[in-house]
Parts: structure tokens; C-alpha cells; sequence
């Protein structure tokens, strides 16, 4: 299959990567061009433009937000330009609202249209061991499911409206930011109180939280190594907004979504913007004096 690739950041060069490895061709197109020469030289075509990216079977996005794919022109004025017959696969966490309006924007431009938002770091991403959520344009969906398993382990099918999976992929990010909350609060608290979090998140882990969250951002609180980042502390703020955002939409109070969103702002006043998301798990600890 003939694929172009739009956005090639921490986790989109891996992905394309893994396009390549699966036999497709795949042409490629990233503001920076460092990451579009590695890609090259491992197979990839360079895109000049976006455009360029658009003239295939399909054309992934992973770009960082919806104000960013309006930039590069996804939300309409690119569109034209794409091949006939094109889908495209956004793999973005983007908002429900401009998901439904670039659903609809692709079938007035005669396009088919998927978002898949993806659960994993970017060391999943180069393992293909993603979950992607998917919903949209059913005839696309079926097509690309074979290239999706050469990215991901698993394809989790929502339906036709594609705004549904961005719901779901926003909600889960809540949850591992909450989750990160409550190790950073726990934490805070067990150290205030001269108690090793150490010891209790080797008993906690081993029994009533066995998940990977708990065990593996909450080494890296326990450690404090928030950097390098695999998924910036920014972004983690983009999502909790996002969060509060479609709760509004839909009439729902989200209390701790507003607890986080106040913590996100501290840690990005304090400088901590290039940090891994996880950082949120220390600002209960600075707060303490610690």
C-alpha cells in the first residue's frame, strides 16, 4: 500500500518506521527534517509539502493538537489536493468537537476519515504494541485493519462516528493522569512522614496495584526521572483540557479533571513544560517542602 505519514515526533517516527518494516510505501512529511532524513535512509520517500503526503492508498497523522493540524491545512484547504479515494488515519489525541468537524470536512471532500488515537509510550510505539481506538468510515476501517496490526497489538472498533474513539482516548488519558496524581499525593505524604515509598510501592505493586501505570510511572515518581520525556508534561495539560472540555459538552462535572488542570499549571509555571507528564506526581512533594 501506498502511505504517506504526516508528523513524525516521539511517537509518529516509529510508527512510519514500522510502515516500512511491513513492506508499504511510505512517503513522509515533518515540520523538522531531521526526522525525515532518518526515515529515508531507512526506505521512506521525503515529502516536500503535506500535499505530497496526501497522493496515495491512505495517509496517517500524529500531530500534537488540533490547532497544529489546522496549521498544516488537515481540516480542509489540504484536502483538495488529496488523491481520489484517499483515507485518513488520525492518530492524534485531538478534541471531540474537531473531530466531528474533520469528519465532516473529509466526506464533503469526498475523503474517508479515521481517527485512532493510540494508548502507549514511544517505546511501545517502536515495539508495535500500541492499542489503537478507531471509529469512522467502516469500508476504511476494514481495509486498513491489516496495516493497523503491523503498528498495534490491538484495534479497539468504535463505531462510525469518530469522534467517539477521541472521547475514549481523552477519558483514559484522565485516568492515568489521576492515577499519577494520587502516587504523587501518596508519595508526598509516605516521605513526609519519614516512610520509604520505596517499600510501599514494591507491596502495593506486588498486590492491590498490579496495573502498569502504578508500576511503571510509579517508579519514575519514586525515582524522579521525568526526563527525557516520552510524552511531555504539555501534553498531558493539552489532555486534561481536552478532558474538561467534552465534559462541558456533554453536561458532566470532572472535580479531580480540575485538581489536575491546577496541578499541570504549577508544574508548567515552575518550568517543568519539558518533563515527562508523569512530573505532575512531584508537585504534591514540592508543595510539601520536599
Amino acid at each position: 500500500m501506498k502511505i504517506g505519514f504526516i508528523g513524525l515526533g516521539r511517537m509518529g517516527g516509529h510508527v512510519a518506521e514500522n510502515l516500512l518494516k511491513a513492506g508499504h510505501s511510505v512517503t513522509v512529511w515533518n515540520r523538522s527534517q531531521g526526522p525525515v532524513e532518518a526515515l529515508v535512509a531507512k526506505g521512506a520517500v521525503a515529502a516536500k509539502t503535506p500535499a505530497d503526503a496526501l497522493q496515495g492508498d491512505a495517509v496517517f497523522s500524529m500531530l500534537a493538537n488540533d490547532a497544529v493540524m489546522r496549521e498544516v491545512g488537515l481540516a480542509g484547504p489540504l484536502l483538495a489536493k488529496a488523491a481520489a479515494g484517499l483515507i485518513h488515519v488520525n492518530l492524534a489525541t485531538i478534541s471531540v468537537d474537531f473531530a466531528k468537524e474533520l469528519q465532516t470536512t473529509h466526506k464533503e471532500a469526498g475523503l474517508a476519515y479515521l481517527s485512532a488515537p493510540v494508548f502507549g509510550r514511544p517505546e511501545m510505539a517502536q515495539q508495535a504494541a500500541l492499542v489503537l481506538v478507531a471509529a469512522g468510515d467502516a469500508a476504511a476501517l476494514e481495509t486498513l485493519q491489516p496495516v493497523f496490526a503491523k503498528i498495534g497489538s490491538r484495534t479497539v472498533p468504535l463505531g462510525e462516528d469518530a469522534w467517539k474513539a477521541n472521547l475514549f482516548k481523552i477519558t483514559g488519558n484522565f485516568m492515568i493522569a489521576s492515577e499519577l496524581e494520587a502516587i504523587g499525593e501518596a508519595f508526598a505524604l509516605l516521605r513526609k512522614g519519614g516512610v520509604d515509598p520505596a517499600a510501599f510501592h514494591d507491596v502495593m505493586g506486588g498486590r492491590l496495584f498490579t496495573g502498569a501505570v502504578f508500576k511503571s510511572y510509579g517508579l519514575m515518581v519514586l525515582n524522579q526521572q521525568y526526563e527525557p520525556a516520552g510524552f511531555a508534561l504539555t501534553l498531558g495539560l493539552k489532555d486534561v483540557n481536552l478532558a474538561r472540555a467534552a465534559a462541558a459538552g456533554l453536561g458532566v462535572e470532572m472535580p479531580t479533571a480540575e485538581l489536575l488542570k491546577a496541578h499541570y499549571d504549577q508544574a508548567v509555571a515552575w518550568g517543568w513544560q519539558d518533563k515527562d507528564w508523569s512530573a505532575i506526581g512531584e508537585v504534591s512533594a514540592k508543595k510539601a517542602g520536599l
